[in-house]
């Protein structure tokens, strides 16, 4: 009798000690690992580490996630694979890495033909964006799909050539990843692709005379300038770039409804949130450049008229032949037909400032 009522407290307990670990109400404790693109700064900081940051608050510290740098948990390109494979429950990454697997990737995450950052996000939590995401990601890609951060239009290049005009791109050695490859060599470059990490190397050493990567705030961190006197402005090759957590699918699946809104809330917040801070800090950017000593130089007319004639008639021609290309262009260029008298009534004209 004494062995089997001490067998029954010590299961009560056993199941106590379970019940408090789990926290409020019996909730489930969660520790995933995050697989990312990122070496560090911006992108893992006011992005990756954001989100796992916000989702411990909202969650009361029950749900602890672990970024882990690009190439980590397997390559740095690659982490929809990745986190399909189950090596990592969560990744953050840009979609557009996944191009040469679909080119209707780049859509998601902003090409030369985007339209800027403020629509995008309309377009994502208010004109279906984000819907059309999820459905293409779970058919093509097994993973959940949702919105972690986005950036407003890139520094063009980071160069030590100087760059202005449609002559000066020709040959020119440029790293890029996504449709910009292909886009870049309509334009007389000679492109390739590298993970963020090899970059800066790449750039000192000359294999490469020119780079694009974020924006004018984020590349201080890169240290770019550094050993690229030129900054060429504005971004015609990426006017927005939505960045993307993807999810396991059996992973998401075994969260509560409660925790899934969690992490969805997440998400948006912290994609506000890097919006916010991005515009700001470039704001103050260009002179921090100019006080290292680069050169900022503006892209001619035609180099960005060309590239976006170039960006919209390889959409075109990626529509005719892919049906998730056709759906997701044609939503966005009905929204930006739904929008193309905002600059009318959204923008009042004040004199220059200084």
């Amino acid at each position: 009798m004494t062995n089997r009522l001490s067998l029954k407290a010590i299961g009560v307990a056993a199941v106590a000690a379970a019940w408090l670990a789990a926290g409020p109400a019996g909730a489930q404790q969660i520790s995933w690992k995050m697989a990312t693109g990122w070496p560090g700064g911006p992108l893992m900081d006011i992005g990756a580490k954001a989100y796992a940051d916000k989702v411990a608050e909202l969650s009361d510290g029950r749900i602890k996630i672990q970024p882990f740098p690009g190439g980590a948990l397997g390559n740095a390109l690659k982490v929809s694979e990745t986190v399909k494979n189950g090596v990592a429950e969560l990744g953050h990454t840009w979609m557009g890495y996944d191009w040469g697997a679909d080119t209707t990737t780049v859509l998601f995450g902003g090409y030369a033909g985007s339209m800027d950052t403020e629509r995008m996000l309309h377009w994502i939590y208010e004109g279906g964006g984000l819907d059309l995401q999820r459905q293409y990601r779970d058919e093509k890609f097994g993973v959940y799909s949702t919105v972690v951060f986005i950036r407003t239009a890139e520094a063009f290049l980071h160069s030590r050539k100087p760059v202005k005009t449609l002559a000066d791109m020709k040959g020119l050695k440029l790293r890029t990843v996504g449709a910009w490859v292909d886009m870049s060599k309509d334009l007389g470059a000679a492109p390739v692709s590298t993970p963020g990490g090899e970059i800066y190397t790449a750039l000192e050493r000359g294999v490469i005379d020119a780079t694009e990567w974020g924006t004018l705030y984020e590349n201080i961190s890169t240290g770019f300038n550094k050993v690229a006197k030129y900054v060429i402005i504005p971004g015609v090759h990426q006017p927005t770039a939505p960045f993307e957590m993807v999810f396991n699918k059996d992973a998401w699946a075994k969260l509560s409804d409660k925790d899934k809104k969690i992490m969805e809330t997440a998400a948006k917040i912290v994609t506000f949130e890097s919006w916010l801070k991005v515009g700001q800090e470039d704001a103050k950017a260009l002179e921090y450049y100019r006080k290292s000593g680069n050169e900022i130089i503006e892209l001619s007319d035609e180099v960005q008229f060309e590239t976006n004639k170039i960006a919209k008639a390889w959409a075109k021609k990626q529509a005719a032949e892919n049906a998730w290309f056709k759906k997701v262009f044609d939503s966005q260029e009905a929204f930006e037909d739904l929008w193309k008298d905002a600059q009318r009534y959204r923008n009042v004209k004040t004199p220059p400032r200084g």
